[in-house]
């Protein structure tokens, strides 16, 4: 059995809080807040709040036109 077949098994015997854990630790390992990421964040919550959001429901009836581009 391979390594990553063991810790998939152990972590599916974990009660989902610890399953949670693992993967909250997981993710700040994999992609950690650097000084940009959090700019970035700043800037759209500044941006969110002064210029307003789209509405949910034309997210959802614009996405794939967006995408498509």
């Amino acid at each position: 059995m391979s390594t990553v077949m063991e810790i998939e098994s152990a972590l599916a015997k974990l009660p989902i809080e610890a399953q949670r854990e693992v993967a909250a630790w997981l993710e700040s390992k994999l992609w950690p807040e650097t000084p940009a990421m959090l700019a970035g964040i700043d800037d759209a919550e500044r941006s969110l709040s002064e210029e307003g959001g789209i509405p949910v429901e034309d997210v959802r009836k614009n996405l794939r036109q967006w995408i498509a581009g």
